[in-house]
């Protein structure tokens, strides 16, 4: 009898290694893409293969991210991009995997970025989209180790596939964006997107190199207490963003602001918050990017249940007039945009 317990339990700790070391995986992205792709009937599998190659530079530059302190890739190269920002060498290399990805996927006719004056024509004028991106969001927090981003949008082109994608044809509403998503490299790697119907995060699972389905249908909690805003330029805010920012205080809401937009943006959607660019002083049109991440991540906040806004209208109503057009931006949970803008 002793015999047959020993013997019964050896083959049940075998059988749970089993299960534990052959137990799924999860989704990948590539799978679920798949899956989802039915949910567009003008969709042919082009669109599925843009997501891929975007998913392909992000794991590129995750790869240059974590390793930027040993081999000296944070540092600056000692010129200013089209924003009149410090470059860095980080900005540079990760526009450059984005372009590549993109080009030699095949998918899309045009590409704008936060790094580039103009359009960059791809020479696949038969594709069917338009990416707008900021390569490296919250760049300048890399050589302290604090997460940052890339963040992407995906507009349908508006004139023929016969003939050379113009201006016009990513000077489009965000509204009109077909996909939008982020990058957030940090403790780990995750993509997250929406193609216009739930929001899903996926996580970098380093030793496959695949990203895993893990955070489907993200919902932003309608009350938070978090407020994510640079306090240093308080007294250059109207008197409304004071109010309320007084007002967050008084409720003992926690102050979290990080300087780089996808992980103040991530912190908010999966807890609850505000962020907060307002207009200023020295920069009376706001600051952030309409184009490569404002329109994105508004794309994402209705999608996930949350508002977006810059102070007057909703972000994703505004007609671009520039490629490099900056707003101010107020971005997070409904209850507290709303509190906001019954002050503002």
């Amino acid at each position: 009898m002793l015999v047959r317990t020993s013997m019964n339990t050896k083959e049940a700790i075998i059988k749970n290694n089993i299960e534990k070391h052959a137990a799924p995986i999860g989704t990948t992205l590539d799978r679920f893409i798949a899956q989802k792709q039915g949910e567009f009937s003008y969709a042919t599998g082009e669109l599925s293969q843009l997501l891929r190659d975007i998913a392909l530079a992000a794991k590129i530059i995750n790869r240059e991210v974590n390793r930027a302190g040993l081999t000296g890739i944070e540092g600056s190269i000692g010129e200013e991009n089209v924003q009149g920002e410090n470059q860095l060498m980080l900005d540079v290399v990760a526009d450059t995997r984005f372009h590549r990805a993109l080009i030699k996927g095949g998918q899309t006719c045009g590409i704008v970025s936060e790094e580039r004056e103009n359009l960059t024509l791809t020479g696949n004028s038969h594709a069917k989209y338009l990416v707008a991106i900021d390569p490296l969001d919250g760049s300048s927090n890399l050589g302290i180790n604090i997460s940052i981003g890339s963040i992407f949008s995906i507009y349908r082109r508006k004139t023929s596939t016969n003939e050379v994608p113009t201006l016009e044809d990513v000077m489009q509403k965000g509204s009109e964006q077909v996909a939008a998503g982020y990058v957030l490299y940090g403790s780990s790697t995750m993509l997250v997107y929406s193609t216009g119907y739930d929001v899903h995060g996926f996580t970098l699972e380093p030793s496959l190199g695949e990203f895993i389905l893990s955070h489907p249908s993200m919902k932003i909690p309608e009350e938070g207490t978090i407020f994510s805003v640079n306090e240093g330029g308080y007294y250059d805010f109207s008197e409304g963003i004071r109010e309320y920012i007084d007002h967050c205080k008084k409720q003992r809401f926690k102050a979290r602001y990080t300087g780089a937009l996808v992980a103040d943006f991530h912190r908010n959607l999966m807890k609850g918050g505000i962020f907060m660019y307002p207009a200023t002083a020295s920069h009376p049109n706001g600051k952030l990017r309409l184009m490569y991440e404002c329109n994105a991540l508004s794309f994402l906040i209705e999608r996930a249940g949350g508002i977006a806004t810059n102070g007057k209208r909703r972000v994703l109503d505004i007609e671009p007039t520039d490629l490099h057009q900056r707003i101010p931006f107020f971005i997070g949970s409904p209850k507290m945009v709303n509190e906001l803008l019954s002050r503002a």
